[in-house]
C-alpha cells in the first residue's frame, strides 16, 4: 500500500471506523471516570490524600491481572475481551452512582468499587491496540497509531471539560451515569467490527500469561520502554491531583471543578495536535530520540512553567505537556507494535501497557501526599519524574532495537 496514505483513506479501511468509535467512547468514559472520582473525593471529603489513593485503586489492581488478561485476548480474541470489559465497567460505574445517590459512598466503599473497576481495564486498554495492527497494513501503522492517539487527544478535550462541568453543576451521580452510557455506546460500536480470529497457540492459559511476563522483562526494548514511559506517566499522575487542588485553592466550590476541567481540556487539545504532527513526521526508526526529547520538554513544562507562574503558567504548562504527549504516545505504540511478534501481541501489549501505566497510580498517590503537604513540591516531583523518564528511554533501549 502507498506509504503516503491519507487519514481519510485509512478511516475507509474495513473495520477501522467502528473500532476507532469504540476506542473513542471507551477513552471518554475512562477519562471522565478518572476526573470525576478525584473531583468527588475533593468536593465530598476535602482530602487530596483520598483523591490520590482513589486514583491509585482505580488502576493498580488491573495492572496485577494484566498477564491473565493478555492471555485471554490471544486465546478468546480481542473483540470478546473488550466486550466483557465494557459490560463489567458499566455495571461497576452504575453501582457507584447508586451508592453515591443513596448516601452509602464512604471512603472504604469508594476504594473498593474503584479497585473492582480497575480489574476490568486491561482487556479494553490492550484490546484495541491488539486489533489495530491486525486491521491495517504495517507500513501505515505509525499513521494509524497517530490517528488513534489524536482521537484520545480530542477526547481529552471533551472528557475533562464535560466531567468538570457535570460534577460542578449536576453532581457526581449524573456524571457516573453518563460514564456508564459511554461504555454502552462503545459496546455497540465494537459489535460492528468484524471478528478477527485469535492466532492459534499450543500453550496452556497460565503458560501464555507467564510467557508474556518473561518476554516483557527479558527484552531490553520492552524494559526500556516500560521504565521511561512509566516515569513519564508518573508526571501525569501527580498533575491529575495537583491541578484540581491548585484550582480548589483559588475558586469556590461549583466553579473550580469546571475551571480545572477546562485546563485539562486545553492539554487534550494540544495532545491531539501533537499526535497529528507526529503522524505527519513519520516516526518509524526515530521513535526513541523523539520520545526522549519530548520527555525533557515535559519536565520543563511541569516545573518551572506550570509550578511557578500562577494560573497562566499552569495553563501554558499543561498545554505543553499535552502537546508533547502526542509524539511520545505515537512513538511508544509504533515501536512496541513493530518489534513484537504477532502471535505474542495480545499478551505482550497487556503486560507491557500495564507496566507502562504503573507510573500513573504511583504518581497520583505521591501527588496526593505532596499536595496535602506543600503544593509546589508536587510540581517539582512531576518534573523530576519526566526527567528520569527521558534518561531511561535514551539509555535503556539498545540501538539495535530502535
Amino acid at each position: 500500500m502507498d506509504q503516503t496514505i491519507s487519514y481519510a483513506r485509512l478511516i475507509r479501511l474495513p473495520n477501522v471506523l467502528p473500532l476507532l468509535g469504540a476506542t473513542c467512547l471507551t477513552r471518554l468514559a475512562d477519562r471522565m471516570f478518572g476526573i470525576v472520582i478525584v473531583f468527588h473525593a475533593l468536593a465530598a471529603f476535602g482530602s487530596p490524600r483520598l483523591a490520590g489513593f482513589l486514583s491509585f485503586a482505580a488502576v493498580v489492581p488491573g495492572l496485577l491481572v494484566s498477564p491473565l488478561a493478555g492471555a485471554l485476548l490471544d486465546r478468546a480474541g480481542a473483540g470478546r475481551g473488550i466486550v466483557i470489559d465494557l459490560a463489567a465497567s458499566a455495571t461497576v460505574v452504575l453501582t457507584l452512582a447508586a451508592a453515591v445517590f443513596l448516601g452509602f459512598a464512604n471512603p472504604p466503599l469508594l476504594l473498593l468499587l474503584a479497585a473492582i473497576y480497575a480489574l476490568t481495564s486491561p482487556l479494553s486498554a490492550a484490546g484495541v491496540r491488539v486489533l489495530l495492527p491486525r486491521l491495517v497494513p504495517g507500513n501505515v501503522l505509525d499513521r494509524a497509531n497517530a490517528l488513534d492517539t489524536t482521537i484520545h487527544g480530542i477526547v481529552d478535550v471533551v472528557g475533562p471539560s464535560l466531567a468538570g462541568a457535570m460534577v460542578g453543576f449536576a453532581g457526581p451521580v449524573p456524571s457516573f451515569i453518563a460514564i456508564a452510557l459511554a461504555y454502552g455506546g462503545a459496546t455497540t460500536c465494537l459489535a460492528c467490527v468484524r471478528s478477527v480470529r485469535p492466532l492459534p497457540s499450543s500453550r496452556a492459559f497460565l503458560g501464555q500469561a507467564w510467557e508474556a511476563l518473561v518476554t516483557v522483562f527479558r527484552r531490553p526494548l520492552l524494559r526500556g520502554l516500560a521504565a521511561g514511559y512509566a516515569l513519564n506517566n508518573c508526571t501525569w499522575g501527580i498533575l491529575v491531583v495537583a491541578v484540581p487542588v491548585c484550582m480548589a485553592q483559588r475558586f469556590v466550590a461549583g466553579t473550580w471543578e469546571a475551571a480545572a476541567g477546562l485546563l485539562w481540556a486545553g492539554a487534550g487539545l494540544a495532545g491531539a495536535i501533537g499526535a497529528l504532527v507526529a503522524g505527519q513526521l513519520r516516526l518509524l526508526g526515530r521513535e526513541v530520540p523523539v520520545m526522549a526529547v519530548c520527555m525533557l520538554g515535559t519536565a520543563l513544562a511541569a516545573w518551572p512553567v506550570a509550578g511557578m507562574f500562577g494560573l497562566p503558567g499552569l495553563a501554558a504548562g499543561l498545554a505543553i505537556v499535552g502537546l508533547l504527549a502526542g509524539p511520545i504516545d505515537v512513538g511508544l505504540l509504533t515501536l512496541r507494535q513493530r518489534r513484537t511478534e504477532p502471535a505474542l501481541l495480545g499478551r505482550v501489549l497487556a503486560v507491557s501497557m500495564s507496566v507502562n501505566v504503573m507510573g500513573f497510580p504511583i504518581g497520583t498517590a505521591v501527588g496526593g501526599l505532596l499536595a496535602a503537604w506543600w503544593l509546589p513540591s508536587a510540581f517539582v516531583a512531576a518534573a523530576v519524574a519526566s526527567l528520569f523518564g527521558a534518561l531511561a528511554t535514551w539509555w535503556l533501549i539498545p540501538a539495535e532495537d530502535r
